[in-house]
C-alpha cells in the first residue's frame, strides 16, 4: 500500500510523516482518557461521592481534551506543511529537469500532457503525502494501542474487535486491483482530453479554413464523453468501496459492543467498563475507515506520481567542466537512432570550420535535423562522435558550450515581453542603440520605431508581427547575443520571398566573421556556402562547393535543377 518510489520523491520531508503520526496518536491517547474521564464520572455518580469527587475527572478530562485540540491542531499543521513543502519540491525537480534536460525534449510527454503532470499531478501528490501516508501509519498503530489499552478490561472483547480490524485492510487490499487499471486509464484519458483540447485551440485557424471544426468537435466530445464514463467508474469504485468499509466497520464495532453487553451480563464485567469498551470500540476502526477513504484519493496521486517519476527518471543528457577554446565542431563517423531499431543517421563525417557558411540540404527525413540536435547536444551518437576544437561535445560544460552556440530555426520562440525584454534575455548588458543596430540589419527599425519603439510588446506566440517579421526579429535577438555559431535550421522556411532575402543577406554577411551552419530545403539559398553537404536516407552521398557539385553531376545536381526549373515554372505562370 506504500509505493516506496513516491516515498523517496520526498526526501527529508518524510520526517513530517512521522511527527503528525506521533501527534495523532496523543490525540488518540488523549481521547481514551476523555472517554475514561466520563467512565470515571458515571461510576462516581452510581456510587453517590460527594461533589469534590469529580474533581478529578473533570481535570483529567479537562487536561485530555486541551490535549486533543493541540494534537490535533499541530497534526494538521504538520500534514499542511507537509503537503506545501512536497509540492513546492516536486514542482522544483520538475522544472530543474525539464531545465537539465536543456534543448532535449521530454519523451512521450506532450505539452498538455506536461502542463498537466507539473500542476495538478503535484497537487494529486500533496493529498498522497499529506492525507494518504499520515493516515496509512496511524491507522496501522491505533487498532494495537487500542487493544494494548482493553486487553486489562475484557481479553475477549478486545480480542473480537482487533481481529475485526483487519478486515479492512483485507477489503482495501481486493478494491485496489481494480482501483490502480481504474486510475491509470482515468489519467491516461485526462491527459490525451488535454491533448486533443489543446490541439484544438492551437488549430483553430486551420480547422476553420478546412471547414474541419465539426470534425474536431465530434472528436473532442468523444474524447470528453471517454473521460466522463472513466470518471463514472471511479465513482462507482469509490462508492462501492466505501459502502464495503462501512459495513465492515461499524459491523465490526457493533459486534465488540454486543459482546461487552453479554459479558456484562453473564460474565459479571463492570458496567462502567462495558461502558468504556463500548465508547472505544468504534475508535478501533475509525481510522482504518478514514485511510481507505483517502486510498482512493491516494490512488489518483500514484497514478500522477508514476507519471512523474518517469519524467524524473530519464536520463540527463551527459556533460562535462571542460571549457571551449576553439569552435571548430566535426561530426566523426556519427551513427544514430531514436528508437534503437531504425538509424536515421549512418557513418556520417562533417567538418564546421571556424567561419564561413556549411550548407546541409537533402530530401525530408534525410536525417538534417537530426544533426542539428546531435550539435546543439540535445542528441548523443550510438556510434562515433561529435567534437568541437578536437574535443568530444559530452567532455564540455554546458554552460560554456552554450555561451558560443546559437540556434535559430523556423519556429524560434519569441516572448510575451517587450521587444527590449526580448533581447535582454539573450544579452542583459544589451544597449538601445545596439539592439536598434541589430534590427537595423534585419530590415525591422523602422516598423519597431513606428510600432511603439523598444517597448512595444510581442504578444503570445508573436501573433501580432507577420510570419516574416517573427523570424528577422528572432535573427536579429540571436545576432546581439553575440555567438561564435550560428545554426539556421529552415529559418527561412514559410516567409515571404522580401524576409528570405533580408535574412538570408544578414546569413552571408554573419558567415564572414562566424561559424555559420545553414539547413535549407531551397537549394538556391546556399548556393555561396564554403561547402555543402547532400545527406539522403541518412548517409552523406556528396560533399563539395555548389560548382563542384554541379559538375559531378550528382543527385544534388539534380534536386537543384529540378527546384529552378519549377521556381522558373512558377514565375513564368505568375504563381
Amino acid at each position: 500500500m506504500i509505493d516506496r518510489a513516491l516515498l523517496r520523491l520526498l526526501g527529508g520531508s518524510r520526517k513530517y510523516i512521522f511527527a503528525a503520526v506521533a501527534f495523532m496518536v496523543l490525540g488518540l491517547l488523549a481521547n481514551v482518557g476523555i472517554t475514561a474521564s466520563i467512565c470515571w464520572a458515571i461510576l462516581l455518580l452510581i456510587d453517590g461521592a460527594g461533589a469534590s469527587a469529580y474533581l478529578g475527572p473533570v481535570v483529567c478530562g479537562g487536561l485530555g481534551i486541551a490535549v486533543r485540540y493541540a494534537a490535533s491542531r499541530i497534526s494538521g499543521d504538520l500534514k499542511d506543511r507537509l503537503g506545501r513543502r512536497a509540492k513546492k519540491d516536486l514542482r522544483e525537480r520538475v522544472y530543474n529537469k525539464i531545465v537539465r534536460l536543456g534543448v532535449r525534449s521530454t519523451d512521450g510527454m506532450s505539452m498538455a500532457g506536461l502542463t498537466q503532470v507539473s500542476m495538478e499531478g503535484v497537487e494529486q501528490l500533496d493529498l498522497y503525502y499529506s492525507s494518504y501516508l499520515p493516515q496509512f501509519f496511524y491507522a496501522m498503530l491505533a487498532p494495537v494501542l487500542l487493544f494494548c489499552v482493553t486487553v486489562w478490561l475484557d481479553w475477549r472483547v478486545a480480542l473480537v474487535l482487533l481481529a475485526c480490524v483487519p478486515l479492512i485492510p483485507l477489503s482495501i487490499v481486493a478494491v485496489s486491483r481494480y482501483a490502480k487499471k481504474i486510475f491509470a486509464k482515468y489519467w491516461g484519458k485526462y491527459t490525451s482530453m488535454g491533448d486533443c483540447f489543446l490541439d484544438s485551440v492551437q488549430g483553430l485557424r486551420e480547422l476553420k479554413i478546412f471547414r474541419a471544426d465539426g470534425a474536431q468537435h465530434r472528436k473532442m466530445n468523444e474524447s470528453a464523453e471517454e473521460f466522463r464514463k472513466i470518471t463514472m467508474k471511479v465513482l462507482v469504485m469509490q462508492l462501492a468501496s466505501t459502502t464495503i468499509m462501512d459495513l465492515v466497520a461499524y459491523g465490526g464495532a457493533g459486534v465488540g459492543v454486543a459482546l461487552a453487553v453479554l459479558d456484562a451480563v453473564n460474565r459479571g464485567l463492570s458496567p462502567v467498563a462495558a461502558l468504556f469498551l463500548i465508547l472505544v470500540a468504534v475508535d478501533f476502526f475509525l481510522p482504518l475507515r478514514a485511510f481507505g477513504s483517502a486510498f482512493h484519493v491516494a490512488m489518483n496521486g500514484v497514478s500522477a506520481g508514476k507519471k512523474i517519476i518517469s519524467l524524473l527518471e530519464q536520463p540527463d543528457p551527459v556533460w562535462g567542466k571542460e571549457g571551449v577554446s576553439d569552435t571548430e565542431l566535426r561530426l566523426e563517423d556519427v551513427t544514430f537512432s531514436y528508437d534503437g531499431k531504425r538509424d536515421v543517421l549512418r557513418g556520417v563525417s562533417m567538418r564546421f570550420a571556424r567561419t564561413g557558411m556549411t550548407a546541409i540540404v537533402g530530401e525530408s527525413g534525410c536525417g538534417k535535423s537530426t544533426v542539428v540536435g546531435l550539435l546543439s547536444g540535445a542528441f548523443r551518437p550510438q556510434k562515433g562522435r561529435v567534437t568541437v576544437g578536437g574535443k568530444p561535445l559530452e567532455t564540455l560544460s554546458r554552460e560554456a558550450y552554450y555561451a558560443r552556440l546559437a540556434v535559430v530555426s523556423y519556429n524560434t520562440y519569441l516572448f510575451n515581453e517587450s521587444v527590449r525584454e526580448n533581447f535582454l534575455l539573450a544579452k542583459p548588458d544589451a544597449a538601445d542603440e545596439e539592439i536598434l543596430a541589430a534590427l537595423g540589419q534585419v530590415n525591422l527599425a523602422d516598423f519597431i520605431r513606428e510600432n511603439g519603439g523598444l517597448d512595444k510588446v510581442i504578444t503570445e506566440d508573436a501573433s501580432n508581427i507577420s510570419g516574416g517579421q517573427k523570424q528577422r526579429l528572432a535573427l536579429a535577438v540571436n545576432l546581439v547575443a553575440d555567438k561564435d555559431i550560428y545554426v539556421f535550421d529552415e529559418a527561412t522556411s514559410n516567409i515571404d520571398v522580401e524576409s528570405e532575402a533580408i535574412i538570408m543577406r544578414s546569413i552571408r554577411e554573419l558567415a564572414r566573421r562566424r561559424a555559420v551552419i545553414v539547413i535549407s530545403h531551397r537549394l538556391a539559398n546556399i548556393v555561396p556556402a564554403d561547402r555543402i553537404y547532400y545527406l539522403e536516407t541518412g548517409e552523406l552521398r556528396e560533399q563539395g562547393t555548389h560548382d563542384e557539385l554541379m559538375r559531378a553531376g550528382g543527385r544534388y545536381a539534380g534536386l537543384y535543377t529540378t527546384q529552378k526549373n519549377l521556381e522558373k515554372g512558377y514565375e513564368e505562370a505568375g504563381i
